[in-house]
């Protein structure tokens, strides 16, 4: 939705919704992650992953019909419907994103990354293929619309893909059954379901001694093993969102891009978060060291002076320098903290870690997009 930016600031000019829409997104999303973070332990992790798709599949079809019925029309009411949307989507990322980020945690550190990288390498794909129609439909009537209408088409396809891969690909292959099956040994309830679509019954053992010795650390005592984690990925997606999207869409000025300009740095973001997430593939590069990931994350604030500066005095060349570099620390950090954060716990610990990185992953980013608005202060508010 904020790569089509360009399509609905078009439509709804006054009403600011590169910053709206990613702040009705958030609380959906926040609220819904914290409630299944504090029952993890008994959420059916097949369900809520296949509900998770199905709602971003059958949201992204609700726009694609929103703007064939409104004919591409502004207003009032058919921005609040595009918001409903949007609140639809945080529910749907609450349940994805937490579920599949719990569920690789007590997989290979690797899988994460590249769940991680793959979630960038989207970033990267909706950016290339939103420049690509709007190149396409760039000089004839209705282009904009054309455009987007196109793009959502495509995404509507791809969720589709990730309902029937998760429900019939996933649960099958081999190395997630073993893992799986592991984590069932250790203790976790919440596999069970997914085993079952792989073709393994599991056996509930009901064995006192059994129990004991499989009993797991809470959430509380997980939340405070691993704080440091915690404020990290906080603190990355808090300064990440209090820039991006709304700063570099609305505030940035007028550039010789015109409007290619929001478009080229979503882009440049895009790319930069995407390698910056195959860097810690590289033994050499990996940020192991708790202390120093932190100091890291710290300096990152020093991004903020820069793009003020940047926006007021410095050329646009600068500024997609300055927002690449935004993205490529954004992705970096991020594979850093989530794959070193779950190492040493057992398979249902690990999934309840995986569940609150990406809760405060995500009330970071509820922090920073209501940050987001300061930089407004002076300008007409």
């Amino acid at each position: 939705m904020l790569t089509v930016e360009d399509f609905y600031g078009y439509l709804f000019p006054k009403y600011h919704p590169s910053r709206v829409l990613t702040l009705v997104y958030q609380p959906f999303a926040f609220g819904t992650l914290a409630i299944l973070s504090y029952n993890e332990a008994k959420v059916n992790t097949r369900l809520r992953n296949l509900f998770g798709y199905t709602l971003f599949f059958i949201s992204t079809l609700l726009v694609l019909i929103l703007n064939s019925a409104t004919s591409g029309k502004g207003g009032l009411g058919t921005f609040i419907g595009i918001c409903a949307m949007s609140g639809c989507f945080g529910v749907a990322d609450a349940h994805v994103q937490g579920g599949m980020v719990g569920d690789l945690s007590y997989m290979q550190p690797e899988f994460i990354q590249s769940f991680l990288a793959g979630l960038a390498a989207s970033g990267a794909l909706t950016s290339t293929l939103r420049l690509v129609t709007k190149a396409a439909f760039e000089n004839s009537k209705d282009g904009l619309r054309k455009g987007a209408i196109l793009f959502f088409a495509i995404s509507t396809f791809f969720e589709l893909l990730c309902v029937l891969l998760y429900a019939f690909v996933f649960p099958k292959i081999p190395i997630v059954k073993y893992y799986r099956s592991k984590a069932a040994s250790e203790g976790s309830k919440t596999v069970s379901a997914d085993l079952a679509a792989g073709g393994i019954q599991t056996i509930l053992k009901q064995d006192e001694d059994y129990g004991k010795e499989q009993e797991r650390k809470g959430n509380k005592q997980l939340l405070f093993e691993n704080i440091d984690y915690l404020l990290d990925m906080f603190l990355i997606y808090v300064l990440t969102l209090s820039i991006f999207p709304g700063f570099l869409i609305e505030d940035t000025g007028a550039h010789k891009l015109g409007t290619w300009y929001a478009l080229v740095l979503i882009a440049m973001y895009n790319v930069g978060d995407l390698i910056g997430r195959y860097i810690p593939l590289i033994e050499l590069l990996k940020l192991e060291s708790r202390k120093l990931t932190t100091v890291a994350i710290l300096c990152r604030f020093l991004l903020v002076p820069a793009f003020y500066f940047t926006a007021k005095y410095g050329d646009q060349g600068w500024m997609i320098m300055l927002t690449s570099f935004l993205g490529l620390s954004n992705g970096y950090l991020t594979v850093c903290v989530m794959t070193s954060a779950p190492k040493g716990y057992k398979g249902p610990e690990q999934n309840a870690l995986g569940n609150l990185l990406v809760l405060f992953l995500l009330g970071g980013i509820f922090a920073g997009v209501t940050l987001d608005w300061l930089w407004l202060i002076g300008k007409g508010w």
